[in-house]
């Protein structure tokens, strides 16, 4: 039972595996978050935030028992949390290729900088410094996205 508990666990903060990648595997794991948010842009706003609310919550939570299968502070192969932080990257981004790519750049390069106070909010007990410093890079993203969007 224990393995397969674990199993899903894995499977769950890999994004479906996408964490095992052997290169970059949190940039991997947005790429994988793109096709989740192509998804959701087919439902309204309030379902989007009801959705993505519940996942990083969820995620807290998994992540913070992934840390114990993989005995690691924060394990490289949890892309969960790249998959909530680029979703708050795209909240009230319309989709198009242009925003899609934008989106992901900005949030990659913040999440890798991880500029103020991002870098203390990494250092958040388990699941919650896994995950949260992705979300404040995402939310940090959508900022930038929607200056770029209302200059451009």
């Amino acid at each position: 039972m224990i393995i397969k508990t674990d199993l899903l666990i894995r499977l769950y903060v890999t994004f479906f595996f996408l964490g095992n990648s052997p290169v970059a595997p949190g940039t991997t794991g947005t790429l994988g978050a793109i096709l989740l948010f192509f998804f959701l842009t087919f439902v309204s706003f309030p379902i989007y935030i009801v959705f993505l609310l519940i996942l990083t919550a969820f995620s807290i939570f998994m992540s913070s028992l992934a840390v114990k299968i993989y005995n690691s502070k924060d394990p490289g192969q949890i892309v969960i949390d790249e998959v909530c932080g680029y979703l708050f990257t795209m909240v009230l981004i319309p989709f198009s290729w242009g925003y899609v790519i934008t989106g992901f750049l900005l949030f990659r390069i913040l999440d890798i900088l991880k500029p103020y106070p991002i870098r203390n909010i990494e250092k958040l007990r388990d699941g919650y410094g896994i995950v949260l410093d992705d979300v404040l890079a995402g939310i940090y993203a959508n900022i930038l996205m929607q200056i770029i969007i209302r200059v451009y």
